[in-house]
């Protein structure tokens, strides 16, 4: 039962396409009048479609077809004539009235109007029981002129034959132009973008892209040939144009197939590329001659030539394809190889063949190798993703590492600092009570030594021993720049002594504000050197009044010693303890002056 439904629905379609096509009729037979360029018209009978290339190779030419036909076969509201080809220039006449013209008759080499399909709606008031289809065309020389066998019908089955032709030949270009602009303008901006480190170690371009971008560019200016009724050029300098971009995108896909195979250095391969790039420049003088000098069968040569080396090439590429291929390698075979098949059929077809309104298949196929350049692209990049993944975690497990090691260094050097932080700070103490503590034991001890210095004189050493002391431990807790707690500190210390001693101290401390810069060491040497310039006025001064001041001074702070003692010659070579004041006060970034005269000295400290 099911398969008697299955036969019964296959007459029906069959029935139904066969009256579909019985509504319109074809005009094949016409009585022709051929004018060869320069000769004299030549009328004959003919059988459309008319291929002037075929018919007239290497010439030029107008021509008038006559077509005599009945009323049409079905009635119907209006009618409609769909011609596959015509041109290069034409005009339609029936009965008289003129339907369609595009282009000049006389101006040879003009336009170019036999590259989409043709309709031309036909009133109904035009048809009488015995009508007659005139058709004037210009022909150039290699431009595929003449008339295609015209369809009459009803206008909508005749404009849905139209539609569909135009849709094959010219929407579908159109999408076939754009796609491949857009491919190629992408493949030109990831060879410009996208770099990667050579052999050498410098950073260089991926020819693959550069490759593929420019085969698609080349592509795109040949197919859109098929858009272009006006070209910007004058013909036949417009078609070496085209069909050098043919060269171009086949030599382009050659040198693109070796690198995606591998074969760069291998010697067929560079034999290959050579050879096709070769025919490419070949291919300007060639083709030229072909077209100014109406040579056609040069062209047919040399793009049968450019098959050549590409059968064997695909041959031995589609062959290693199915042998341990990458993928690649693989899409880029099957482009290859179905491209190629339909590349010699449409050159067998366009070249060879009596046929006149077929459509070229290539610029279809050629889709292929966009999307396979595409796969090539999405492939490389989900490879460079994995790689940055993998790149990405292995550098995060270094870092990881890294950071480790580097905290225990960090805990080691802490440790190191804190214990050289020790050390310095034993040698300080060391080197404080050396010069300090250290020198008046000394000093006392020679004094008790030489026999000579009375008992009044080893006690005023010990208590300087001892001052300085107390004043080395005082310091130790004293904060960053507080100046005033170490003035504090020395009045505290020492003020029992001037009063012992019977100088009277006089205090002009204002308020002071602390002074950034100075840090610990700072602040002892400060101290040292008040507290020498102090002792100097206790052991050396003999004087009655003592003043210790300090103020804010603009942006720092100004301290004095000042003492109404006997003075000293302040230009004279100083002694060792002006000397270690001066090297002090250079050491922590301040300076010092002293001046001195009978009844007058005064050492000033200035703190920036």
């Amino acid at each position: 039962m099911r398969a008697r439904s299955l036969w019964c629905g296959l007459v029906w379609a069959l029935l139904c396409w066969g009256n579909a096509h019985a509504e319109v009729q074809e005009l094949r037979q016409a009585r022709a009048l051929i004018t060869l360029q320069g000769g004299a018209p030549v009328p004959s009978s003919v059988e459309l479609p008319y291929h002037w290339d075929r018919r007239h190779p290497g010439l030029a030419g107008a021509a008038t077809f006559e077509i005599d036909f009945g009323p049409p076969a079905t009635a119907a509201d209006a009618y409609g004539i769909y011609i596959p080809r015509l041109g290069n220039a034409y005009e339609i006449w029936l009965n008289g009235n003129l339907l369609e013209k595009n282009g000049d008759l006389t101006k040879f080499n003009g336009g170019d109007y036999a590259k989409v399909p043709r309709f031309v709606p036909v009133a109904t008031d035009l048809l009488r029981p015995a009508n007659r289809l005139l058709i004037h065309v210009r022909t150039d020389v290699g431009r595929r002129g003449g008339v295609a066998t015209p369809v009459l019908g009803p206008e909508e089955e005749v404009r849905r034959l139209y539609r569909n032709d135009y849709n094959w030949r010219a929407t579908g270009t159109l999408v076939v132009v754009v796609l491949s602009f857009m491919v190629g303008m992408v493949a030109l901006a990831l060879w410009f973008t996208q770099t990667s480190p050579g052999p050498d170690g410098r950073f260089a371009r991926d020819p693959l892209y550069l490759l593929g971008g420019l085969a698609e560019l080349f592509w795109t200016l040949r197919i859109s040939d098929a858009l272009i009724e006006v070209p910007p050029l004058m013909w036949p300098w417009w078609g070496v144009v085209t069909a050098l971009a043919l060269g171009g995108w086949l030599s382009c896909m050659g040198s693109f197939f070796v690198i995606v195979a591998n074969w760069s250095h291998r010697r067929p391969a560079i034999w290959f590329n050579r050879i096709t790039w070769t025919l490419f420049v070949l291919g300007f003088p060639l083709v030229a001659w072909a077209l100014i000098f109406s040579s056609p069968w040069l062209m047919t040569a040399w793009y049968g030539v450019y098959a050549l080396p590409y059968i064997s090439f695909i041959a031995i590429f589609c062959w290693r394809a199915t042998r341990h291929a990458t993928p690649s390698h693989q899409a880029v075979a099957a482009a290859l190889l179905v491209n190629m098949v339909v590349g010699l059929r449409d050159w067998f077809v366009f070249r060879i063949s009596p046929t006149y309104a077929d459509n070229t298949l290539l610029r279809y196929s050629s889709v292929l190798f966009g999307l396979a350049l595409a796969y090539i692209v999405i492939t490389r990049f989900r490879e460079v993703s994995a790689q940055a993944r993998d790149l990405m975690a292995n550098l995060s497990a270094r870092i990881t590492e890294k950071e480790y090691e580097l905290g225990q260094t960090y805990k080691k050097v802490e440790q190191l600092a804190r214990e050289q932080e020790r050390v310095s700070e034993r040698t300080r103490i060391l080197r404080d009570m050396h010069d300090g503590v250290g020198a008046h034991l000394s000093a006392a001890i020679r004094q008790l030594q030489s026999g000579k210095a009375s008992t009044d004189d080893v006690l005023q050493t010990l208590r300087y021993t001892l001052d300085q002391l107390k004043l080395s431990i005082d310091v130790m807790h004293l904060l960053p720049g507080d100046i005033s707690s170490l003035l504090a500190n020395l009045r505290y210390r020492l003020e029992p002594r001037f009063a012992a001693s019977d100088i009277e101290l006089q205090w002009v401390v204002g308020s002071l504000e602390p002074v950034a810069h100075m840090d610990a060491n700072a602040m002892r040497q400060l101290q040292f050197m008040v507290f020498e310039a102090l002792s100097n006025v206790l052991q050396h001064s003999q004087a009655t009044t003592l003043a210790i001041e300090a103020e804010m001074a603009g942006a720092g702070l100004c301290l004095r010693v000042v003492d109404n003692g006997r003075g000293f010659d302040a230009a004279a070579a100083p002694r060792k303890g002006l000397l270690a004041m001066r090297e002090r006060a250079s050491a922590i970034g301040v300076t010092i002056a002293i001046e001195s005269r009978p009844g007058r000295t005064a050492v000033e400290i200035r703190i920036p």
